[in-house]
């Protein structure tokens, strides 16, 4: 099944992701910061997978962290594509997760241990800008994430401080979109090159084989290329399924 048409269709959907993302009036961004006031009581709880799923760390997120912990580094666990070899592939590295469910640099404290170094996304949490579907269907932006699940709202926040995070979201979510459109034209780039198919019965089989705890071949993209790894669920934290077991 050639991959083609469905990565152009992915490529062209996150290209207008975008243009809407920079035509975003980073005033009304701002406003919001303003208004939310959100105030960090280290509760360590945006830390947790409870909270929050794996981040999808960038490329300059992956290499502060390889300098730091290389083996805190794990392919992320999204797999949407999988070639006739059985290798899947992701778009990025994200943060080994504990057995408990917390960070790998979570510690018993709940203090992060490289907190001067840590990744992009977790400076600019909860605030955030992208559009998502509604229960209703509805597509509309969101910019807040975990709201009232964990720490203070209504601290003041002055003008130029939100004007400040504001525009550290959107270069942030622009970053985030140019990576994943940069995956997406490589991988077609890989499938044509290496003449290999997206095998959808094939990334059923191992994606299932990963979820029981069975090590899966995977290449992550990184700097513009793919690196050869091994996924393996329970460093993302996850309990290996066992099919008739309860």
């Amino acid at each position: 099944m050639p991959a083609t048409p469905r990565l152009t269709r992915m490529i062209d959907h996150l290209n207008t992701e975008r243009e809407a993302l920079l035509a975003y009036p980073e005033a009304d961004l701002a406003t919001i910061i303003q208004d939310v006031g959100f105030s960090c009581t280290f509760c360590g709880r945006c830390c947790t997978r409870e909270f929050n799923g794996h981040v999808l760390m960038l490329d300059e997120d992956t290499e502060r962290v390889r300098s730091i912990a290389p083996e805190a580094l794990i392919p992320a666990p999204y797999f949407e594509f999988c070639d006739n070899t059985g290798v899947l592939y992701t778009s990025g590295y994200t943060i080994r997760i504990k057995e408990d469910g917390s960070c790998h640099f979570l510690d018993q404290n709940r203090r992060c241990t490289i907190y001067t170094e840590r990744m992009g996304i977790c400076r600019l949490y909860p605030y955030m800008l992208h559009r998502e579907t509604g229960d209703d269907g509805t597509i509309d932006w969101r910019q807040i994430a975990g709201l009232n699940q964990h720490g203070e709202y209504h601290d003041e926040i002055g003008r130029a401080e939100a004007e400040e995070i504001a525009a550290a979201v959107k270069a942030y979510e622009e970053a985030y979109l140019a990576q994943e459109i940069a995956f997406l034209e490589s991988l077609m780039a890989h499938f044509q090159k290496e003449n290999l198919r997206h095998v959808p019965k094939i990334l059923d089989q191992q994606i299932a084989a990963f979820r029981r705890g069975e090590p899966v071949p995977v290449k992550i993209y990184y700097n513009g290329t793919f690196v050869d790894g091994t996924a393996d669920c329970r460093e993302s934290g996850m309990v290996p399924h066992r099919p008739g077991k309860r």
